[in-house]
């Protein structure tokens, strides 16, 4: 007898489920491929705080000059090496100058150069992965070695060289930021390509006479833009990383403009004396990229069509 209720509990349970699994499976049927990226982006956990994170850094930098009071070029030669106190929360250089002002103001400079270096590199990377997938043979030995003796060069000491050689001017840094980061993304791209357009929607438009150039860009590009999305994302944080290691070394961004890497720089003299110097730029450096980080992680995860919806 309670063999059968056992039974008769299991059958009636499962009956109960049933209802609730269809409609849960029709609901995904129903989502789109952007809202299921956003619910898988949504549950993970260091991706939202990594967004939280850049967002608030974005902020920072963007309305720098109504959240502090102070000027990033203004002096106070009685007020040097001041702790952090309510008038300068986070102390003040060896020049008087308020460090949580030049930190938001470097801040400015920094994300530049991540964003912009980065979208550029990216748009570029884009074009070389594409044509190199999609046209093959010649071209995309052509393309592809050239991509892999980019990849074959020691980053840093050529960094150090050019920018010693071109100056340490904003536009200089991100140029060479451009040069060294395009390769990856052409390769993802490169890849994806090769996968697409080997589909049946691709060899229907080719036989409905579409123009190759409206293949990738219409067809092709929007498939593919998900690696490259995230190859983005992580190469914001990579390149504020190379300009700090370039300004630290005095060959970046150049005082008295700000910027976290020239900030380390230079308070390498005072690490005893005025520790904080040091600890807020290192501090705003490491969060940065540890958000940019978290957000590329989040984005390959949410936007990787083979990843479970948890």
């Amino acid at each position: 007898m309670e063999t059968k209720q056992r039974k008769a509990n299991a059958n009636i349970k499962a009956k109960a489920t049933k209802p609730a699994q269809a409609v849960n499976l029709e609901e995904l049927e129903s989502l789109s491929y952007l809202q299921m990226a956003w619910r898988k982006f949504r549950r993970h956990k260091l991706a939202i705080v990594g967004a939280i994170m850049t967002i608030i850094l974005l902020i920072l930098a963007i309305f720098a000059p109504l959240i502090t009071p102070y000027s990033f070029e203004e002096l106070d030669l009685g007020n040097m090496f001041a702790p952090p106190s309510w008038d300068h929360i986070f102390g003040t250089d060896e020049l008087g100058q308020d460090v949580f002002t030049r930190i938001l103001y470097g801040g400015r400079i920094s994300l530049l150069v991540g964003f912009a270096s980065a979208f550029t590199a990216v748009v570029f990377g884009i074009l070389i992965g594409s044509l190199a997938g999609f046209y093959g043979g010649w071209l995309d030995n052509l393309l592809m070695r050239f991509t892999d003796m980019m990849m074959t060069i020691p980053t840093l000491p050529l960094l150090i060289v050019l920018s010693s050689l071109l100056g340490g001017s904003v536009a200089n840094i991100i140029l060479l930021m451009i040069i060294f980061s395009w390769m990856t993304t052409a390769r993802l791209v490169r890849g994806a390509v090769l996968t697409f357009k080997q589909q049946e929607f691709i060899e229907a438009a080719r036989a409905l006479g579409v123009s190759s150039g409206r293949i990738i860009f219409r067809h092709l590009l929007p498939n593919a833009m998900a690696p490259a999305v995230v190859s983005a994302t992580l190469m914001v944080g990579g390149n504020i990383i190379w300009e700090s290691s370039l300004s630290f070394l005095g060959l970046g961004i150049q005082p008295p403009t700000p910027s976290w890497g020239n900030m380390l720089s230079r308070a390498q003299e005072y690490i005893w004396t005025a520790p904080w110097l040091a600890v807020w730029p290192g501090l705003f450096i490491l969060f940065t990229v540890l958000g940019f980080n978290f957000l590329g992680d989040g984005l390959r995860d949410a936007l990787d069509p083979r990843s479970k919806l948890g």
